[in-house]
């Protein structure tokens, strides 16, 4: 019996590993983790078989799917959207640090318009591929946000981005920067009682949560919204 859920997972392997030999072993893992089934080459064979068939539609072609000792490569001749994530966050870094603030919020507004739900969707896996590939994203996701909102700080628009920082805090419990972005956000639009709460949330979620303090750059944050610095410390994402 074909399994849609199995040749699902073996093609998302195949794509991230695009371009690459992917062992058997290595799919009999992804697949069927640390218990495969008796017969898991014979099945693994099935399944890469309906996948060529998948892949080459009614089209009198050769499958992008070939054996390749110790596995399977596929080729794939088109971008793809992860590809063309990874390059429009990498301008963005760069015109941030150039201080090019609003090329570099237009260039990272247009990587995250790429993503539409998690990375490998509906795909349900936990072997190292599957696993690294989706946690590689999501963090790349993540710094992507952390810039944009970096970029609208500087350009001051701290009122704009406090609406998304709530929410973010609250789906990102563990994540300081947001913290970090929030409570500037607010003291630059003199709240600075809303500041300080903030501080005391995160401070609160990361003792309960991790048993840890606040990082030193929320810390400093904290200490200077407290002395009313009129220049708060500002750092980018990726240097907090």
């Amino acid at each position: 019996m074909i399994s849609a859920p199995k040749i699902e997972l073996l093609l998302a392997t195949l794509l991230i590993r695009a371009g690459h030999v992917v062992g058997f072993n290595q799919l009999i893992a992804e697949l069927w983790g640390e218990n495969p089934p008796r017969r898991a080459d014979a099945a693994l064979h099935v399944y890469v078989s309906q996948l060529r068939k998948l892949l080459r539609g009614d089209h009198d072609r050769p499958s992008p799917l070939v054996t390749r000792a110790p596995g399977y490569l596929l080729h794939v001749d088109e971008e793809r959207d992860i590809t063309r994530f990874q390059r429009r966050l990498a301008t963005g870094r760069a015109l941030h640090r150039h201080g090019r603030h609003a090329e570099a919020d237009a260039e990272l507004t247009a990587a995250l318009d790429l993503w539409h739900g998690p990375a490998l969707g509906d795909v349900q896996g936990n072997g190292p591929v599957i696993r690294g590939f989706a946690a590689s994203a999501e963090e790349a996701r993540l710094e992507c946000l952390e810039l944009r909102i970096d970029t609208r700080l500087a350009m001051g628009g701290h009122r704009m981005v406090v609406g998304d920082l709530y929410g973010l805090i609250s789906e990102y419990p563990l994540r300081e920067t947001f913290y970090r972005q929030l409570m500037l956000a607010l003291y630059q639009t003199d709240l600075q009682a809303d500041a300080l709460r903030v501080f005391r949330t995160a401070r609160t979620v990361l003792d309960e949560e991790l048993g840890v303090s606040p990082c030193r750059s929320l810390r400093d944050l904290h200490q200077a919204i407290l002395r009313g610095d009129r220049n708060p410390p500002v750092l980018t994402a990726r240097a907090s």
